[in-house]
């Protein structure tokens, strides 16, 4: 009886029965979810996402990141001919929005790479999407006059 039961759920939770492909990208302090869903029309909260659309924290990513930004986010689709095939739900945390974009493009990636490795793996890892950027903030120590290498200064004499 608990064997069936299990199976049903492994079944559930196989990547063919899902309607998103999840992906997660970390940059500095910030953490950023994808959701890449195969069909459109998807209602998340009060709006609905068409294919080829990206929202940001429940608003479009255009008014989130920016205009100029959106080169930026939407490089991997670009590079992997997917522009249009995804409706895309990004949740972002933490960091500013510079740490936050970056970790929404490594997500992507990373969504991308999961829904088909051997076309797309390639191609992001030669352009470094596939790859975090390990770089945060140094942090304050003590004595150093509230900067992170700022030394007292040492007398003259």
């Amino acid at each position: 009886m608990k064997d069936k039961i299990i199976e049903e759920v492994n079944k559930k939770n196989k990547k063919e029965d899902n309607k998103y492909i999840v992906g997660l990208g970390r940059r500095k302090a910030s953490v950023a979810g994808v959701r890449l869903y195969k069909e459109g029309n998807i209602s998340w909260g009060e709006s609905v996402i068409n294919k080829g659309e990206i929202f940001v924290n429940k608003i479009q990513a255009a008014k989130y990141f920016g205009e100029n930004a959106a080169k930026v986010y939407t490089q991997p689709l670009v590079i992997s001919g997917t522009e249009n095939k995804f409706s895309i739900t990004v949740k972002v945390k933490g960091g500013g929005k510079e740490g936050q974009l970056d970790a929404t493009v490594l997500a992507i990636s990373r969504a991308l790479d999961k829904f088909d490795k051997e076309k797309f793996h390639t191609l992001l890892k030669k352009k470094g999407f596939l790859s975090r950027d390990p770089r945060v903030r140094e942090r304050r120590k003590v004595g150093m006059g509230g900067k992170s290498r700022r030394r007292k200064q040492s007398p003259k004499r």
